[in-house]
């Protein structure tokens, strides 16, 4: 119920504000201030032992004295104070705090430790929550309510605003009442003791009033709340992320080039990337595409119109436009003939769409309305220069008024002074976005455009990959963490590549040679040219000590390379230990690219992957990409086209292409293997060889957390996103013994799922939606096999008919509620497979499942003609309600003894 608990905070009914001084310039004085004098509809209680009043408010000495329990209680309190303060809230049944004390973790030390009190105190109490401490209070518009210290109150809006930085609260709102922008919620969250990002999302997303949501984030605790969450609402509701501290020095101790290369920064990129977010760089832009958003109108694509009455500023976008990958739109035919109609003969004819410097306003406004009739325009800037014929504030009026019959995004830029402020506040009103420059509007409209085009390759359905190993998995897993891993926390060559062969990635395979006389014979048996390379546990980046050795080719070049490498490596690293040489085949790499691909755990977000160019300038030149396992055929595709160096892998200027599909595999692979060893706390292959026809890691390195290998973790517990449940994989056979498989629904099974939909008749469609559900698309059916498995389970029934293809005979759908709690299920079977109990059969694994997670409750819904699954849920213990409509509520409760 913890997400529900936030309606204490949002919605209360009664607050107590504890700490409130007579000065009305405290944080106290301000915040009483606010919620009585800004229309708050509910009561306030004001508690200060050592006063009757404050304001002529009456008083009360602690929260026990009130005379009925707050929803909301604000401490405003020294910091020594606030644990005993929740503790006596949470004795009385308070179910919301705001702390806006400050001195917690932010102070240092001694602050942590008092942070940590008050975390054991909240603990005590299941169904508290708190926001902050050390935050500036929350706003909700919609109930007039400032319980803040922050001036003023914005006007109502479909934006929800949150924040870990106060300071940067108070300047956003200043910003918001000049701009006329409304939002749904504004939230200062501080050090986010409690609620988190995650949760607030969770809570916002499921708000029927708030379109939109905005973060300023300085660092995310609870990675997976957050990553859940903001994959859950992102599709529906754009989520704008601004990220501070872009720069710590954290990989400078990095044992592999992955741990070097996968910075802090480029790792929380590849987070807002997956999760669907938008994410902007400059702290202006947090208020221009603010400003965008809370318009309401979002462009569908990249494609941009300019109507001027200036060449310069046309151009000006234009450049930002092209520079930051937008596309200036080719006009169609017939809109250049409407143009050409109307304006005169002296017109840019192009796009920028120049009406010359006397345009006129209705000029401007009749030039925008023919452009944005045009089917390719996603959206139009209206830039405005002050001339002698120009009149600003009503060209402003014509274009707001001509806006109310389009729902494309129109964005204006009136460059000048005084006497551009009328119609900029024009604009304001009529929700139209203005912006002091050009640039500034191409900004915006860009990082939009991001968000649509991340969405959309977000869900691509992706192309099968099948992907088979040689061994069992779990039974290698026990062999390396009590064989191999144990042995040293740096793995040598040969143990790693081990690793990597076993789970299908090609590897050369290096044998070591203590002495001279054996790298020789070692060498004549794999046959020349070889590759010699320094053989020992404490030297990670063999290249820097003269520790790599190519196409060797004679019994003399490996005697000379023998003591040549062994001298060179013990002069730059006396304190390494060396155990002498490893001799492999050289793999003939003349038409082949190297690359790099690795895996680093982070401490917030756990395992990530990267591939990017490879060999000794990879840390050089961070061609990179990083992404979170696992990953599927669509997901790998677009790690290797964001690569600068991409182009060599398709055959750059007539040369042979790479083997791009053994590559994705190899991807794929890793992310299994990066997925199955959470012991794995950096994994290098560099270089890896590709070739037209071959992939080969021609090196790899491993680093273990040997801390791990001694207190296991919960499975899965190191990866930000839940992999696909293997393990939920089941046969059966139904009544007249076909054999069934049930497994949970995959992306790769979109043309499956449309074809199961498709051969439903339309009682059966009903019977499950309740509507004239309309399904044949991609943009509603990857909605139902692209699933986060963390909240959302779809079991599939698969079959395979007699000619080797497979079908779907059906699908039962688990839906958690944000608290995982509560679970809704919905199944929908075929008409061919009606009535051979497979609806029993699937409806019953799926209360396993849910058994299984640990959750409360299953209910779902049906219509009173459904009979035969009303008759399945009676089988099964289901308490069934016949609703006074034509619906059949059923409901059971999973954590009773049956």
């Amino acid at each position: 119920m913890a997400i529900k608990k936030l309606d204490s905070i949002f919605k209360p009914k009664r607050i107590a504000l504890i700490g409130v001084s007579n000065n009305p310039d405290s944080v106290g004085g301000i915040t009483l201030r606010n919620l009585v004098s800004g229309g708050f509809s509910g009561v306030v209680y004001p508690i200060n032992p050592k006063r009757e009043a404050v304001f002529g408010i009456p008083c009360y000495p602690d929260i026990k004295s009130l005379p009925k329990v707050p929803d909301l209680a604000v401490i405003m309190t020294a910091a020594k104070w606030v644990p005993q303060l929740v503790r006596e809230c949470g004795e009385v049944g308070v179910h919301g705090l705001i702390i806006m004390s400050a001195g917690f973790k932010e102070s240092g030390e001694e602050g942590k430790q008092l942070e940590a009190q008050v975390k054991a105190e909240k603990a005590k109490f299941p169904d508290m929550r708190i926001i902050g401490p050390n935050c500036l209070g929350i706003l909700v518009p919609g109930l007039n309510m400032n319980v803040s210290f922050a001036d003023g109150m914005p006007k109502k809006g479909h934006v929800a605003f949150i924040s870990q930085s106060g300071a940067l609260c108070t300047s956003v709102l200043d910003w918001a009442y000049e701009s006329n922008i409304g939002f749904s919620y504004f939230v200062s969250i501080g050090n986010s003791m409690d609620v988190s990002f995650g949760d607030l999302i969770d809570y916002f997303g499921q708000d029927p009033n708030t379109k939109s949501i905005v973060l300023y984030v300085e660092s995310i605790d609870n990675a997976r709340t957050f990553m859940s969450a903001a994959r859950a609402f992102s599709r529906e509701k754009p989520i704008i992320v601004y990220k501070s501290g872009r720069f710590p020095e954290s990989a400078a101790a990095a044992a592999s080039h992955t741990g070097a290369m996968a910075s802090e920064d480029s790792i929380y990129d590849a987070v807002f990337r997956r999760a669907g977010l938008a994410r902007v760089f400059d702290f202006g832009n947090i208020f221009d595409f603010t400003d965008l958003v809370g318009r309401k109108r979002i462009p569908k694509g990249n494609r941009l119109a300019i109507v001027t009455n200036a060449g310069g500023p046309g151009v000006m976008a234009t450049d930002s436009l092209i520079s930051m990958g937008g596309k200036l739109v080719k006009l169609s035919d017939e809109t250049m003939d409407k143009l050409n109609d109307y304006l005169p003969p002296f017109w840019s004819h192009g796009n920028p769409v120049d009406v010359l410097g006397d345009a006129t306003p209705e000029r401007f406004a009749r030039a925008t309305e023919i452009v944005l009739e045009d089917k390719m325009v996603d959206a139009v800037l209206v830039l405005l220069t002050p001339q002698a014929m120009t009149d600003p504030t009503a060209t402003a009026k014509a274009i707001a008024e001509m806006t109310k019959n389009t729902t494309k995004s129109v964005m204006a830029a009136w460059l000048g002074g005084k006497a551009m402020h009328e119609g900029i506040q024009i604009f304001n009103n009529a929700g139209i976005s203005s912006y002091p420059t050009p640039e500034q509007a191409i900004r915006a409209f860009m990082t939009l455009s991001y968000y649509s085009e991340n969405q959309e390759m977000l869900y691509e359905t992706p192309r099968e990959v099948p992907v088979s190993f040689q061994y069992d998995r779990n039974e290698l897993r026990k062999k390396y963490l009590s064989d191999v891993f144990q042995k040293t926390k740096i793995l040598n060559e040969d143990d790693s590549k081990m690793l990597v062969n076993d789970y299908g990635i090609d590897t050369t395979h290096p044998t070591p040679a203590a002495t001279e006389d054996d790298a020789v014979r070692i060498a004549e048996e794999k046959g020349y040219p070889v590759v010699l390379k320094i053989y020992s546990p404490d030297i990670t980046h063999k290249s820097d000590v003269g520790g790599v050795a190519l196409n060797i080719e004679n019994e003399e070049m490996v005697r000379a390379t023998f003591r040549n490498m062994i001298k060179t490596a013990a002069q730059k690293r006396p304190d390494a230990k060396i155990d002498g040489v490893t001799v492999q085949k050289m793999v003939d790499n003349k038409d082949g690219i190297e690359l790099i691909v690795g895996t680093k755990k982070d401490p917030v977000f756990g395992t990530v992957m990267l591939v990017g160019m490879g060999g000794t300038s990879a840390e050089l030149f961070k061609d990179k990409r990083l992404e979170f396992p696992p990953l599927n055929e669509r997901l790998a595709r677009q790690m290797l086209s964001s690569l600068k160096i991409y182009p060599l892998l398709t055959g750059w200027r007539g040369d042979t292409p790479k083997n791009i599909d053994k590559l994705i595999e190899v991807l794929i692979r890793m992310s299994y293997l990066a997925a199955d060893y959470p012991e794995i706390e950096e994994l290098d292959i560099n270089p890896l060889i590709v070739t037209p026809k071959d992939v080969i890691a021609l090196d790899a390195r491993i680093v273990v957390d040997h801390d791990l290998l001694k207190k296991p973790v919960k499975e899965y517990s190191h990866l930000v996103l839940r992999p696909y449940p293997e393990s939920l994989t089941c046969s059966c056979k139904l009544k007249d013994d076909t054999p069934v498989m049930l497994r949970p629904i995959r992306p790769e099974d979109e043309p499956m799922w449309l074809e199961l939909l498709g051969s439903c008749s339309k009682e059966s469609i009903y019977h499950r939606f309740r509507y004239d559900f309309y399904f044949d698309s991609h943009e509603v059916a990857s909605q139902f096999c692209f699933i986060d498995y963390d909240r959302e389970i779809a079991i599939v029934a698969e079959h395979e008919k007699a000619d080797g293809t497979k079908e779907l005979m059906g699908v039962g759908r688990l839906i958690a509620d944000p608290d995982v709690e509560i679970m809704e299920y919905a199944i929908l079977i075929t008409d061919a497979w009606q009535k051979k109990e497979l609806g029993f059969t699937l409806t019953k694994y799926c209360l396993e499942i849910a058994k299984g997670r640990g959750i409360k409750k299953l209910v779902a819904e049906t219509t009173r003609d459904n009979k035969p699954m009303i008759t399945v849920f009676r089988k099964l213990n289901f308490k069934i309600r016949f609703n006074e409509d034509t619906t059949v509520s059923v409901s059971k409760n999973l954590d009773e003894e049956e």
